[in-house]
């Protein structure tokens, strides 16, 4: 039986489960409560209740500050007081992943062998080879888990399937691999029937939720190219037959900052909000759909201008840029949807980002001569 401890003593333990356990304190990882000994060393106790800190973490992670860091030590790690009978759970070293698990674990006892997917979360990581079967047996055999647990299951997530062979696992270290829910909260249900999985546990849903969460990381992930577009937009509307005016750079220059921001909407709010209605399969046509419908409403709103900018020609250059713009936004997407696949998405781009790129050009330089004619 094991035996909850509150220091670490890390002298049984294997050098890669060593730096789990000794750097949780000095790392300031408060979701550490203590320490566990089992016939491997001592392993780290996790708090199930997330802390502020971790919160903030969820928040920061929506909006996409800080992805690439926020990460934890790979190993194992157990909740309440598991022994050699408890199951082991299998997921990424990406933080928010660890913390959406173990948050759904209050009053439980159990192992969780973490991998080291570089930061990234299962999903992602099954797709990049980080999540796989390699790095499954490397961490079995260094955290020695053959010893501290009498069974030969490892339950992971459904969604890491794609980078595992279960067959090689089981061959190689002689656990079975049980692929368990595709969302954490599913997970209580399925350890108290015995892992067992129902349809409902196995279907990956995008509905409207889940598609406006990932908005927020959109818009961040767009923020240079936002400057970017504010540089062109002053620098483009303070241009006239009088040659350069800072009144106009700050005026027309900013009408025409209003016209890009709602091309990024379109690509980042509008299309998502609205992608299973949208005509045509692409995400690139989907998005130039929607930047064309909301195109058509701008020019309604600034057609009775009485600036000299706003004539007939004035909005030619705009039927090329909006569309594309927005196009690239929802284009961008893709890798956040269930309704895409790795080859589809090569395809897309490779035939997309072109003509993309040649319309905003195209549209720039017409741009610029309605300035002049």
């Amino acid at each position: 039986m094991s035996e909850v401890v509150n220091q670490c003593c890390c002298s049984k333990n294997t050098e890669v489960q060593k730096t789990v356990c000794c750097s949780g304190k000095k790392a300031g990882q408060s979701w550490i409560t203590g320490y566990i000994n089992t016939k491997s060393g001592e392993i780290p106790v996790i708090q199930t209740v997330l802390a502020a800190s971790d919160l903030l973490g969820l928040v920061r992670m929506r909006i996409g500050v800080g992805r690439s860091s926020y990460r934890i030590e790979p190993g194992l790690y157990a909740t309440g007081k598991p022994d050699e009978n408890s199951p082991v759970l299998v997921t990424a070293n990406y933080k928010m992943t660890f913390d959406l698990l173990r948050r759904e674990l209050r009053g439980r006892n159990l192992w969780i062998m973490v991998l080291d997917t570089k930061g990234i979360n299962v999903w992602c990581a099954a797709g990049k080879g980080t999540f796989g079967t390699d790095e499954l047996l490397k961490r079995i055999n260094v955290t020695e888990l053959a010893n501290i647990v009498s069974h030969r299951q490892l339950v992971l997530p459904q969604l890491g399937a794609p980078g595992v062979s279960a067959h090689d696992v089981k061959k190689k270290s002689g656990f079975k691999v049980i692929y368990g829910p595709v969302m954490a909260k599913d997970i209580p249900v399925f350890l108290d029937s015995g892992m067992k999985v129902s349809t409902e546990m196995r279907r990956v849903r995008f509905n409207l939720i889940d598609r406006l969460c990932m908005t927020p990381l959109e818009i961040t992930g767009s923020v240079k190219i936002t400057f970017i577009a504010l540089i062109i937009s002053l620098l483009t509307g303070g241009l006239s037959k009088e040659g350069f005016s800072f009144f106009s750079a700050l005026s027309e220059g900013g009408k025409e900052f209003l016209f890009y921001l709602s091309a990024l909407l379109c690509g980042t709010v509008i299309t998502p909000l609205l992608l299973p209605w949208i005509p045509a399969r692409a995400f690139s046509i989907k998005g130039a759909i929607t930047g064309i419908i909301v195109l058509s409403g701008l020019i309604q709103i600034f057609r009775d201008t009485s600036s000299p900018c706003y004539g007939g020609f004035y909005f030619l250059p705009w039927f090329l840029i909006i569309p594309a713009i927005s196009s690239f936004f929802a284009m961008n997407f893709t890798g956040s949807t269930t309704y895409t696949s790795l080859s589809g998405v090569m395809k897309e781009v490779k035939i997309a980002l072109p003509v993309q790129i040649f319309l905003i050009a195209a549209g720039l330089i017409l741009l610029i001569i309605s300035h002049f004619t």
